[in-house]
């Protein structure tokens, strides 16, 4: 409940931040992700289509084309609860799913193995200094970090980081948080 709770308080906190203000943060956590190694050492990235007052990605996913770099976006399997990468060339190879998400058009697009990708930028609604995040509720990043071996990252507005979220056994904290701030590492408290 306590998950549920926050996920919803902070929806309407994203709410309030006014246009210019949503931009202007946006535009510096693009220029700070883009600027750290683990950014140009990729050569696959993983990344989610923004929606509503998520950290816009669309601008992040045109920069890493134009560095020739290879894009993977996440297509969910709900009835499975399983999610797989697959690679996409240009927006025009996403289709709208369920609640309004983009998601990769599967005779245009082809799979990406977990082990081709270099870094995954890992969504989120609440965040803390640890690096455990309140996702949207589906489970899917956690169940698919379970095996990656590579580097994590999320995007988030600075009010999005509170010191701490309830955590269950199977949560997986990312390694690094950009927020417009700046980039912080996870001390991971096991």
């Amino acid at each position: 409940m306590e998950k549920k709770r926050l996920r919803q308080q902070m929806k309407e906190t994203l709410t309030q931040i006014d246009g210019d203000t949503y931009d202007e943060w946006c535009q510096n956590i693009s220029q700070i992700l883009v600027a750290t190694d683990m950014w140009n050492h990729a050569r696959t990235i993983a990344i989610t289509l923004s929606r509503g007052r998520e950290i816009n990605t669309f601008p992040i996913i045109e920069h890493a084309w134009n560095e020739g770099k290879q894009v993977v976006v996440p297509k969910c399997y709900p009835n499975e609860k399983r999610m797989e990468f697959r690679v996409i060339q240009s927006l025009h190879e996403l289709e709208i799913v369920y609640f309004g998400l983009q998601e990769p058009i599967i005779e245009k697009t082809v799979p990406c193995q977990i082990d081709e990708i270099d870094l995954i930028i890992v969504p989120g609604i609440v965040f803390d200094v640890s690096g455990y995040r309140i996702g949207y509720g589906g489970g899917y990043y956690d169940r698919y970090l379970e095996n990656f071996k590579n580097r994590t990252i999320s995007l988030a507005f600075s009010l999005q980081v509170i010191p701490f979220v309830p955590r269950e056994d199977h949560d997986i904290p990312v390694q690094y948080i950009i927020t417009e701030r700046g980039m912080k590492k996870c001390v991971h408290d096991e």
